[in-house]
């Protein structure tokens, strides 16, 4: 699973600098907003009025907007499994087919998107002086444009030919679309022309009972699409919208749960804690922090291997996403092992596999997205990830320090001015992460206001400090950190429809039960869980599993009598090993990428470092304790 690299359009015309434009001053606003209302509250005792309402509607709005970024650059996170092994001319067909799929489900999506804005919301509704029904008009905008990039991107000739063939793609995208939007469309037309006549009920009728015989051959079509390139976001919510139209429900819950979603209380941290990490990968930060890690452990045996492990976990931790780890500072990290004596292969599969473990420690991501779904206290979350997550990162030293004195990988003498230079170099990135958990744990922020106070932070170590940044500098970090957001929020968006229709189809009950009937052994349970989540994380990115999986995995957990902080670890410590998963692992590919070497080449040489790794998931799945000790010690 990768996200292909795309082509920029060439044509900066006035939508590409709005989008950007507005896209920046949407992320600068969900930092600031948070920060005044600190601020506000410390000062004046009381806060800013519809200030969290504002915020969570702004991530609406980044969600849409980086959403068309990334269709507009074309790195919407998809599988593409085994596409270039066929020719030429098949590749293009196929190529034609996944383009029609995603510009069919997101026209429909535009069209139901509409429908929820003008029948869903009151007219009168306001979030200080803007209209509700404004601010969610955005939903609409965002999934219209999307469609028109889907066409624009389909890889077709540049040629009359070509033009050709992207005019018919899109007569037909945008009619499938329409066609299964056909009840929200008349909505439409009932909202906007009053007296509509009965035939247009009766035709949407007749419509949605075709669909509904198609639905099944059209989810299987839609699936195997995926397969081979039509973005996860597209597949997740285009089952959502089949499913939906099979069992004749209202198509506008799909968005309207896409904007509950998205307007949740605790999702803002998601794009301010990626902002963050963002500005500590894109300035100076991780040469410091090598640095750091170097002088004060590079004299221990496998020293230059634990300041490796400690600096991805570190910036992992804050952007959520183990590819912007791998692709930020796996050259510099592998230049710093080979500098060392390591060997090339070993170099890379450290890089390669510490990636992910940063996804269990706070304030990861993955961690406030489970709680959120789980319903589980994100403090207890939290605490609940240290151990293990810390575990993972002893177990990868481990091997470096067995692996130096193997080889007798030569040492550099502790210096202590070097030692004291790095610390004054590196102080207020070391600072950071106290400075953010003990302003979140002592009740003195929010996690949103948190995720606020490291945007507000990193940006005046790294601009005002130590200068690495400009306003340039600041631009191109935005480019580049915003369609990663969108493209992660829109996922979660599409995959909320599933996980609806998951939860009002009863399924997890119905598997719950099953279960129960033909697994009585709690050690089988886990073991089976181990492996189904392993499976899981390799073919799924961890956002859209978390939506999708949780809610039918949390009643088979309770039946077992298993602690829900305990399934989350679980279930987040298998995600982030089916990242090192083969086949399709999404690291592998990335450290592929990276290092211009096959894949085969990069699983060969994390196979140790995956076997380790495996092993705590195995002891942090059979040891609750390691989960849950750290509740009970500090009486959370």
């Amino acid at each position: 699973m990768a996200a292909e690299p795309g082509k920029p359009e060439t044509r900066r015309g006035w939508l590409w600098h709005l989008e950007n434009g507005a896209s920046g001053a949407v992320l600068l606003a969900i930092a600031v907003l948070p920060t005044v209302e600190i601020f506000a509250r410390w000062l004046f005792r009381t806060g800013l009025p519809s200030s969290s309402d504002l915020t969570h509607h702004l991530v609406l709005w980044l969600t849409c907007l980086g959403g068309a970024m990334t269709s507009r650059e074309n790195k919407h996170i998809t599988l593409s499994a085994g596409v270039d092994l066929f020719p030429g001319p098949l590749r293009v067909w196929i190529g034609a087919v996944t383009s029609f799929v995603a510009t069919a489900i997101a026209a429909a999506m535009a069209w139901s998107s509409l429908s929820l804005v003008l029948i869903g919301f009151d007219p009168a509704k306001r979030i200080a002086f803007v209209p509700v029904q404004l601010a969610a008009a955005v939903l609409p905008l965002g999934f219209a444009l999307m469609t028109a990039r889907f066409v624009v991107h389909a890889p077709l000739e540049r040629s009359s030919r070509g033009r050709w063939g992207r005019a018919v793609l899109a007569v037909l995208g945008l009619s499938a679309g329409t066609v299964l939007a056909f009840g929200p469309v008349v909505n439409i037309l009932a909202s906007l022309f009053p007296g509509l006549p009965d035939g247009a009920y009766r035709l949407a009728e007749s419509l949605a009972a075709g669909s509904a015989r198609l639905a099944v051959a059209a989810i299987v079509v839609l699936v195997v699409s995926v397969l081979f390139g039509t973005p996860i976001f597209i597949g997740l919510g285009g089952v959502a919208y089949l499913l939906f139209v099979r069992a004749g429900g209202a198509l506008e819950v799909i968005p309207s749960e896409a904007y509950g979603m998205l307007t949740g209380y605790s999702l803002p941290a998601i794009p301010l804690f990626t902002f963050a990490g963002f500005i500590l990968s894109e300035s100076q930060a991780g040469k410091r922090l090598v640095r750091l890690f170097k002088a004060f452990v590079g004299w221990l045996p496998g020293g230059l291997v634990v300041m490796a492990v400690l600096v991805s976990t570190f910036f992992t931790t804050f952007t959520g996403a183990t590819g912007v780890t791998i692709l930020a500072l796996g050259a510099l990290l592998v230049f710093a092992l080979k500098s060392g004596g390591y060997r090339t292969g070993f170099s890379e599969g450290v890089v390669t596999s510490s990636g992910s473990i940063g996804l269990l420690i706070p304030p990861s991501l993955p961690i406030i997205i489970y709680g959120v779904t789980a319903q589980i206290n994100i403090k207890h979350m939290f605490a609940g990830g240290l151990i293990p997550g810390v575990l993972m990162v002893l177990c990868l030293c481990v091997i470096g320090v067995v692996t130096a004195l193997r080889r007798k990988v030569e040492r550099a003498p502790f210096q202590l001015a070097e030692a004291w230079g790095a610390v004054r170099e590196s102080f207020w990135e070391i600072l950071l992460p106290l400075v953010i958990l003990l302003m979140y744990f002592l009740g003195l922020t929010t996690l949103v206001e948190t995720g606020a106070v490291a945007v507000v932070y990193s940006l005046i170590v790294e601009v005002a400090i130590h200068r690495d940044l400009d306003f340039a500098a600041l631009r191109r970090i935005v480019l580049k950190c915003v369609p990663i957001i969108g493209g992660v929020l829109v996922i979660l968006a599409a995959a909320k429809g599933l996980s609806y229709y998951i939860v009002d189809a009863e399924v997890p009950m119905a598997l719950s039960a099953w279960v129960k009937a033909n697994v009585t052994s709690k050690f089988v349970f886990l073991l089976a869980l181990n492996l189904v989540l392993l499976i899981v994380g390799c073919l799924m990115d961890i956002f859209s599993a978390i939506l999708v999986v949780v809610p039918l995995i949390i009643p088979v957990g309770q039946a077992f009598g298993i602690h829900p902080v305990h399934l989350g670890v679980i279930f987040l410590a298998n995600l982030g090993l089916g990242y090192l998963t083969p086949p399709v692992g999404l690291n592998l590919f990335l450290a592929a990428y990276l290092f211009n070497k096959p894949v085969a080449k990069i699983v060969k040489d994390i196979i140790p470092f995956f076997l380790a790794l495996l092993a705590v998931v195995l002891l942090v799945t059979y040891v609750p304790w390691l989960s849950t000790g750290l509740i009970t010690l500090l009486k959370l």
